[in-house]
Parts: structure tokens; C-alpha cells; sequence
């Protein structure tokens, strides 16, 4: 009992530093456009793959099917990661505009 209250402390001690030591920066300005056209980059790549997984499937060629289910798997986990990169820097701007915001008063 006394050893994972112990794991607990300092693993909330490294969290505590951890976070302290990040700061929050503005994002460059035109950060956020370019997340977005990654974003509809990315869709339009999944949609692709999707059409190309079906036209395989009706096909037949299973071969061509599991290259493509691996390539919509990817492509979706990187669509997954575009949108919250763009989440972080639309928050990130946000705060920014808001600390900017709390100067000016």
C-alpha cells in the first residue's frame, strides 16, 4: 500500500513539473487556415480511399482490399491527428486573443 501512494506522489510530482515548464504560445498567424485545408486534405483522402475499397471489394481483388484497408486506416488516424492539432492551435489563438484582450484593460 505504501509503495503505490509513494509511485502516486512522484508520479504527480514529474506531472506537476512536467506542466509547469510548458508554455502556451500563440499560434502563427495563418496557423489555424492551414490546419483547416490539412483537415479537408485529409477528408478528401479518406473519401478517396473508401471509394477505392469498394471498387476493389466489387472487384474482387482481396490483395488490393487489405492494401486499402491499411491505407484508410492511416489516413483516418492522421485525419484524427490534423483535427486536434487544429483544436490546439484554435484554443491556443483563442487564449491568446483573451490574454490580449485582458492587457488592453
Amino acid at each position: 500500500m505504501k509503495l503505490k501512494t509513494l509511485v502516486a506522489a512522484v508520479l504527480i510530482a514529474f506531472a506537476g513539473t512536467t506542466l509547469a515548464q510548458t508554455t502556451t504560445t500563440a499560434p502563427v498567424k495563418g496557423t489555424l487556415k492551414a490546419d483547416r485545408a490539412a483537415v479537408k486534405a485529409d477528408r478528401q483522402a479518406v473519401k478517396g480511399d473508401v471509394k477505392q475499397l469498394r471498387a476493389d471489394r466489387k472487384a474482387g481483388d482481396k490483395a488490393a482490399v487489405k492494401a486499402d484497408q491499411a491505407k484508410l486506416k492511416a489516413d483516418r488516424e492522421k485525419l484524427k491527428a490534423d483535427r486536434e492539432k487544429m483544436k490546439a492551435d484554435a484554443k491556443a489563438a483563442k487564449q491568446a486573443r483573451a490574454a490580449k484582450k485582458a492587457e488592453k484593460k
